[in-house]
């Protein structure tokens, strides 16, 4: 008899170089147990030639829509991962797809700048994204830029100042329907030896440390990160649990990351499984 594993569904832009994006998603999807689902919402390629900035190229809002009409019509899907969306028209035709039907979690990565985008375009996706997808999710996975901006806060330079931009976030999410979840990455960008995230549920403060892996950002914690929380809530896991462990999926995937000749090195998602077994 077929047997049908947890689903985990994303909806998220391409990258080239399979550091990010919905190429490091459904790694960890696969990674992790979960049965990965994905829609395209733009195509993202570094330009070597420029100083590996951002080529952004969004697809077609109709295209996205017949992507999400397909995925949930061959599929029972309940757990999505909201990543790169790109354009208030992406924004927009992913709002109205992801209200189309219930779901159990979504969990956003808040990806609020593309390179390849000019400022004002970039403001007014961020400002499209805060107003129509921020309140419809579960799980939300700012990194410390995107905290300081979802909470409008002119700095985040401590543990502190992290969990109260966790508090200001946690603000803006419906709470109408039950819990909602801030998982506010500090990484390495906060003074000290550790990697520090806060998770806040609205009453309640859970701050995670691991020691920094070197000093440097790898491309793809975040999206593996958010990745990660997905796959485990489509396996069952509380939103605690599985915080805690796409933390150390990702603290293992960067003691491993891959380099490569861009300037920058990358999370190895497979890092997980060899390490567990």
């Amino acid at each position: 008899m077929p047997s049908t594993p947890p689903l985990a569904y994303v909806i998220a832009g391409s990258e080239a170089t399979g550091g990010a994006g919905i190429q490091a998603d459904l790694k960890t999807f696969q990674q992790l147990g979960a049965y990965g689902v994905g829609t395209l919402t733009c195509i993202v390629s570094f330009d070597p030639q420029h100083d590996w900035s951002h080529r952004f190229v969004p697809v077609e809002p109709e295209v996205i829509a017949d992507q999400f009409e397909a995925a949930t019509a061959t599929h029972d899907l309940d757990v999505v991962k909201i990543g790169m969306l790109g354009t208030p028209a992406t924004i927009d035709v992913v709002a109205r797809s992801l209200a189309s039907r219930p779901w159990r979690h979504v969990v956003l990565d808040p990806v609020l700048i593309c390179k390849g985008q000019e400022p004002g375009a970039a403001l007014d996706t961020d400002t499209a994204l805060r107003a129509q997808v921020l309140p419809l999710a579960t799980v939300v996975t700012p990194n410390l830029f995107e905290a300081k901006i979802l909470a409008g806060m002119d700095a985040v330079e401590s543990v502190d100042d992290l969990i109260e931009a966790a508090r200001r976030i946690h603000e803006q999410l419906d709470t109408s329907t039950g819990p909602r979840y801030v998982a506010a990455k500090g990484g390495v960008e906060l003074p000290g030896p550790d990697a520090v995230d806060v998770l806040y549920d609205g009453e309640h403060v859970t701050v995670l440390r691991t020691p920094k892996v070197g000093e440097e950002r790898v491309s793809g914690a975040g999206c593996t990160f958010a990745a990660a929380i997905t796959a485990e809530l489509a396996k069952g896991a509380d939103v605690a649990t599985a915080v805690r462990t796409a933390k150390d999926v990702v603290t293992q995937g960067i003691r491993a990351r891959v380099a490569a000749h861009t300037p920058f090195d990358t999370v190895w998602q497979g890092a997980y499984a060899r390490q567990r077994a």
